[in-house]
């Protein structure tokens, strides 16, 4: 089977957590509730420290700060009007895979989060992967009907996974 998400990981901390197969297993349960096929599409992930998310989200958002999750989607999917699905991506026709973008996730931002919420460290890595990756498909919860949209989403991709409602 074709790996869906290429990772690199820049702090090795992430080793311990299994960040590469938990990616795998969220992003390719995300695209399966979409009725998407994950092994014609490409996401990349980097697995780094809050230092490294602080360029980048610097860099991308002009917040000079620690994030636990940003995403970066190759295609502009996102609905006109609040509230409805984003466009669903397609594949080549060509047998080739279609990159849906990038995610890069912080390691000690998602284990201060982990710890503050009492959750399992593996569960919410999970939830912010399925998060991130349906951001790469269009999906937004900047406003309200787009947010009940996106978490209600997250809810049922984590429940198919054994994973707790996050909200």
């Amino acid at each position: 089977m074709p790996e869906l998400v290429e990772t690199l990981i820049e702090d090795d901390r992430w080793l311990q957590v299994g960040v590469a197969t938990c990616a795998e297993i969220a992003c390719r349960a995300t695209l399966l509730e979409l009725g998407l096929d994950p092994t014609q599409f490409e996401i990349a992930l980097l697995a780094c420290d809050d230092q490294r998310i602080a360029v980048l989200n610097a860099d991308f958002r002009d917040k000079p700060t620690p994030t636990n999750v940003l995403s970066w989607p190759a295609q502009e999917l996102a609905p006109q009007t609040e509230g409805q699905q984003p466009d669903l991506p397609e594949s080549d026709g060509f047998g080739d895979v279609t990159e849906l973008g990038d995610i890069a996730i912080a390691y000690d931002t998602c284990v201060a989060e982990a710890l503050d919420q009492d959750k399992a460290l593996g569960d919410h890595v999970s939830h912010l992967l399925v998060h991130g990756c349906l951001h790469l498909l269009g999906y937004d919860h900047v406003l309200e009907k787009d947010a009940v949209l996106m978490e209600a989403l997250e809810v049922s991709i984590l429940a198919k996974l054994g994973i707790a409602d996050p909200y």
